[in-house]
């Protein structure tokens, strides 16, 4: 049995995205052919061509890593474990309200074939939600928690998502960005203590960003609950803008126990969109997506020596 926790430094580019890349970026619906996958996985060479970019300017490639999927990245995951990066892979269906295994009972297997850093899961878990649906996706994970722990090589992360209730909507008059504020965070250590008492073990808590430092140390604080002192914490960017992204980051950075972030669609959507819409070329777009990337490193590495200089 591996001990639980990761609290390397650790600053992922994830583009795992399926269901919403399919439909948002390239407005396709229903099953792909050939040809549509080969696009998608074209589309997402360029993100990874922007990472490599990124680390050759400077990002220390021992701090750096991709999150991206089988169904269009197996050739990038190969490549990048070649390279020697931190690789991810998502085990969770795409776009579904309730986790589940991609690949069913042969997850192990699909995991195995690319031996990654870590196997990645999203899940949306409101602790005071339908509780039938918490306990059916608490006993899918822990089956992965455990067959994590004790048969792969691969640590654990998860992706926590904490969606409002209409209930806990309608206590702050429909208003998201109050709920992100006021209860989402609350909510989210919730979260966090009734996974682990179910046997769910991360070794590393994907968080949506928090406003205020007191919220981050509260999260800490529950993902090292009872001795889990090595689990690490990093700062997803839900798509947000720079600012906000920028915001989240230099919050988190400060607080002992976040070791890095996950930014995605901020770092790469634009850039690619704009190279599809033939508006820039796709230098220009690997360009874009290594500077967003080495800026928000940068964003993160700066907060912490000012927090240790202190």
């Amino acid at each position: 049995m591996k001990t639980i926790g990761y609290n390397k430094p650790l600053y992922i580019l994830p583009f795992d995205h399926r269901g919403s890349f399919e439909t948002k970026m390239f407005g396709w619906h229903g099953d792909l052919t050939a040809a549509q996958t080969a696009e998608i996985a074209a589309a997402k060479q360029v993100i990874y061509d922007g990472f490599k970019a990124a680390v050759e300017a400077g990002v220390p490639k021992e701090k750096a890593g991709i999150l991206v999927d089988e169904q269009f990245g197996a050739s990038i995951l190969r490549d990048a474990a070649a390279q020697g990066y931190a690789i991810a892979c998502p085990a969770e269906k795409s776009g579904q309200d309730e986790f589940d295994f991609e690949y069913g009972e042969d997850f192990a297997a699909h995991l195995e074939a690319f031996h990654p850093t870590f196997c990645k899961v999203l899940v949306r878990y409101n602790p005071e939600g339908d509780a039938a649906l918490n306990r059916r996706q608490a006993a899918r994970l822990k089956r992965l928690s455990d067959y994590l722990r004790s048969q792969s090589q691969s640590r654990f992360m998860f992706e926590l998502l904490v969606p409002a209730e209409k209930a806990q909507l309608d206590l702050v008059k429909g208003a998201k960005k109050v709920y992100d504020l006021e209860l989402r965070p609350r909510l989210m250590v919730q979260a966090i203590l009734q996974l682990q008492d179910a046997g769910v073990e991360p070794d590393v808590w994907k968080i949506e960003g928090l406003d205020r430092r007191e919220d981050c140390e509260k999260i800490v604080a529950a993902a090292h609950r009872a001795g889990r002192d090595q689990v690490g914490c990093i700062v997803l960017g839900r798509g947000e803008d720079d600012k906000k992204v920028h915001e989240w980051l230099a919050t988190a950075a400060g607080v002992s126990g976040f070791t890095g972030f996950a930014v995605g669609r901020t770092d790469f959507w634009q850039p690619l969109v704009d190279f599809r819409a033939k508006k820039i070329t796709r230098e220009a777009a690997v360009a874009e997506i290594a500077d967003r990337y080495r800026k928000f490193v940068s964003i993160f590495e700066n907060a912490r020596v000012e927090i240790s200089a202190a």
